[in-house]
């Protein structure tokens, strides 16, 4: 195996992945090294949706629904056998906190998003003639349903896909593999890693800090550090029902508000997803009985046929970690643009990705080469292993857009 890359990729994750893919597919030599395995934390345990995200409306998040709207349109078209429009139905009951109106007022802006001559993009409300069809769905004072499209895919696999296409284009894989420590010398970045219970060292130009809710601990281990911001980690847990409400997937309301899905998933009912802060070892991290009980009484409280399920009959349950900045303010409602920090903004060498969405992966990708390019660009004569003076920049995707 050469030793020697552009640009070394942290992490296998669909970040990770895609920014492999693109640096790839630009003509640069690119190694990925993975610690555990290919889509072995967040990127296995979302919750499998290519959505624009209708609720990051309700918090202005315009330009994110935008490019991630844009970006559905693109892996629809383009990997039609690893995603595939299914139909969404919000119900609005007398006791919900979104009114018909509202809801109505939100899928119209979507719809504009996405492009009001796409297919994509169309919404109805349903007539209650057709509500019998709504897979059980309870029908007490519930006042009007609502149908529009999005995009199911398996994020596992949809993460192995991308990481496939950029060692075809001569992208090297090292998994299992972990980074020691990386540190800029006069001929780049020299990295040390364990694989096969060696101590390894290559070279690379740049170092690409893809590695979802380790990415801090990745970027202590750099020499410079991208100046990442105070981060949380947010654990969202997912549970199985060992039953199927047919081919629907339903946007519901907790009791607290929160948007839940309730979708079909290899045979049977996926339940997701919840929010709360996360202290500890990615590796770690799993559901809680709170949480399981959550799901469970919120899909009790729609479908009728669910009720004679307790929490034993839970078949599978997991937990993934979204990484966000550090904020007061509820998980639900903080932004969710995706952090690209680098540690000069004229030549960087280490650039951290913190966040990003399963949906928008080539878009962040996109930014990442665009950001790094003025350093692999450069001669390689111009090697210098001394970092800028003034060495410090945090960049959101909008920023970069």
């Amino acid at each position: 195996m050469s030793t020697d890359f552009d640009a070394l990729v942290v992490g296998a994750g669909i970040q990770g992945a895609g920014a492999a893919e693109a640096l790839s597919e630009a003509g640069y030599r690119v190694a990925i090294l993975e610690q555990i395995g290919i889509a072995a934390a967040t990127s296995s345990r979302s919750s499998k949706l290519i959505h624009g995200g209708l609720r990051y409306l309700e918090s202005g998040q315009f330009h994110l629904v935008y490019e991630c709207l844009r970006e559905r349109r693109w892996l629809l078209a383009n990997k039609p056998q690893l995603v595939r429009m299914v139909p969404f139905y919000i119900p609005v009951y007398r006791h919900s906190r979104r009114s018909p109106w509202t809801v109505r007022l939100g899928l119209t802006v979507y719809a504009l998003l996405a492009g009001v001559i796409s297919g994509q993009s169309r919404f109805r409300a349903i007539p209650r003639s057709e509500w019998e069809q709504l897979s059980g769905l309870i029908q007490e004072d519930l006042i009007a349903v609502y149908r529009y499209y999005d995009a199911q895919t398996d994020d596992a696999a949809l993460t192995r896909n991308v990481v496939e296409s950029a060692v075809a284009r001569g992208a090297q894989l090292i998994c299992p593999g972990s980074l020691v420590g990386a540190e800029l010398t006069g001929q780049g970045m020299r990295v040390d890693y364990v694989a096969d219970g060696q101590l390894n060292t290559l070279r690379a130009r740049v170092l690409v800090n893809c590695s979802g809710p380790w990415v801090s601990n990745t970027n202590d281990r750099c020499s410079p550090q991208a100046p990442l911001p105070a981060l949380d980690l947010v654990a969202g847990t997912h549970i199985e029902l060992p039953m199927s409400l047919g081919n629907k997937i339903f946007y519901v309301e907790a009791e607290d508000g929160r948007a839940v899905f309730v979708m079909p998933w290899q045979g049977q009912t996926l339940v997701g997803t919840t929010e709360r802060s996360y202290r500890g070892d990615p590796r770690d991290v799993a559901p809680t009985l709170e949480e399981e009980q959550y799901l469970l009484h919120t899909v009790q409280r729609y479908f009728p046929q669910t009720r004679q399920l307790r929490g034993k009959d839970i078949c599978d349950s997991w937990a993934g970690l979204r990484v966000l900045p550090q904020s007061k303010d509820s998980p639900f409602t903080r932004p969710r643009d995706t952090l690209i920090c680098c540690d000069d903004p004229r030549r960087p060498r280490v650039l951290a990705v913190a966040g990003g969405k399963l949906t928008s992966y080539r878009a962040t990708a996109r930014k990442i080469v665009k950001t790094l390019r003025p350093t692999l660009e450069a001669p390689e004569s111009e090697q210098s292993g001394e970092p800028a003076a003034s060495a410090t920049t945090s960049r959101s995707e909008k920023e970069n857009h």
